[in-house]
């Protein structure tokens, strides 16, 4: 049986878990706080503060061992990434690869790989570790200029994001930045603000090199799922919808570049799926982000397709077949957010409402408490079009409130 363990436990986690029970797997999640998702359906579970190396190396090791069998994946950006190096180097199986999680936990090294190395399209950019050196890399002769993005370099679903569109807003960017980082890394990354005309996320799977017990042309290693076009507030996905809006031509430009900066990080044997970011401005197309893992506008994917993007996740690394994806429908996801912070287990009433739209599903994600803005659950939509799919979608998710008893 192989066993997979999951570093980081949240949402995404649930889904890869239930992807890997149904195809035979052991799974064990850990996360910093008991009761998150992935260990409610999870075969046993570590609470871990996965920033403390010595804890982290002791987690793995009393659930895997080196060679096959037993694969390491990292769900989440805080964690200490240079034990994953030395587990790797152990011939413990990081997913997608030690290097690939170092370099994405950390905004500034995937941004130079992809900016200097590759030679990818991106932002000006520039990092600070003061308040006064990100003035200097705004306002300076070849800085980002205003508007710009200030974000941590190491944190997730856009937390610590902001735009400063004046000087006075610069202290502001920082405090809020470095309230909000993970990690224990105080720097931030400005970034020139692109007046995009739309947001994709193509994920990108790369598999192993033999698939099912026969060898893979290194051609073929690498598949894609259709673009996904989604919208963001606060820096956090809102909402997601496939297919979206793109010409064929922007969609092969996405894809080089895709291609490109997963070989670069994943390596010879690097395996699973990569959500990979772009912004679309008239006929260009810009590297935005990238992650080694599910992404968080992919849930889509779990009613636009017969495969998920959790399901391929799994196959890919269990280097098993991806013969072809089905798709659906237009399809669309909307997020279902908390308003309010309570310690407290919340209820949500008004799934009623949302499930009696027709082609709607939901999904509640089962997290123990609520903070402002969490995401606690996602409401999914089938329809004839995207835009009616997220019309859909958006009316199901308004429809479930998010309820703390005191």
């Amino acid at each position: 049986m192989k066993t997979l363990v999951l570093l980081g436990a949240g949402e995404l986690g649930k889904e890869v878990v239930i992807s890997a029970k149904r195809l035979g797997c052991r799974v064990v999640a850990m996360d910093s706080y008991p009761g998150a998702p992935a260990m409610q359906v999870a075969d046993a579970f570590e609470v871990v503060n996965m920033l403390d190396g010595d804890a982290l190396d002791r987690a793995i090791r009393l659930h895997a061992r080196p060679g096959p069998g037993f694969h390491i994946i990292p769900e989440i950006e805080a964690i200490r990434t240079e034990r994953l190096i030395t587990l790797e180097k152990e011939g413990f199986d990081i997913i997608p690869s030690a290097r690939a999680v170092f370099l994405t936990m950390n905004r500034d090294a995937i941004r130079d790989v992809a900016a200097r190395k590759l030679a990818l399209p991106t932002a000006r950019y520039g990092y600070a570790s003061s308040v006064a050196e990100l003035g200097s890399r705004i306002l300076s002769q070849d800085g980002t200029g205003l508007p710009c993005v200030v974000k941590p370099v190491m944190s997730s679903s856009g937390k610590g994001q902001s735009v400063v569109r004046d000087r006075a807003d610069i202290p502001k960017a920082w405090d809020y930045a470095c309230a909000n980082m993970r990690g224990d890394q105080q720097k931030v990354i400005a970034e020139e603000f692109i007046d995009f005309d739309y947001e994709i996320t193509l994920l990108t799977i790369k598999q192993r090199a033999s698939v099912g017990g026969k060898k893979l042309p290194k051609a073929a290693r690498t598949l894609f799922v259709r673009p996904i076009g989604h919208r963001q507030e606060r820096g956090d996905y809102q909402e997601s919808w496939m297919p979206c809006a793109i010409k064929p031509s922007l969609v092969k430009d996405a894809q080089r570049m895709a291609k490109l900066i997963t070989d670069e990080i994943a390596g010879e044997n690097g395996a699973g799926i990569f959500g990979v970011e772009f912004f679309v401005k008239g006929n260009r197309v810009i590297f935005s982000e990238l992650s080694p893992r599910p992404h968080d506008t992919g849930m889509v994917t779990m009613i636009s397709q017969d495969l998920s993007e959790f399901d391929l996740h799994v196959r890919a690394i269990l280097a098993l077949p991806i013969p072809e994806i089905r798709y659906e429908k237009a399809a669309a996801s909307a997020v279902i957010l908390a308003t309010h912070a309570s310690p407290n287990e919340p209820e949500y009433p008004g799934l009623e409402k949302a499930l009696a739209i027709p082609g709607v599903q939901v999904r509640i994600f089962g997290k123990p408490s609520t903070r402002k803005y969490r995401r606690m659950g996602v409401a999914l939509a089938i329809a004839k079009t995207a835009d009616e799919a997220r019309k859909a979608a958006t009316k199901a998710a308004a429809a479930v409130k998010v309820k703390t008893v005191p």
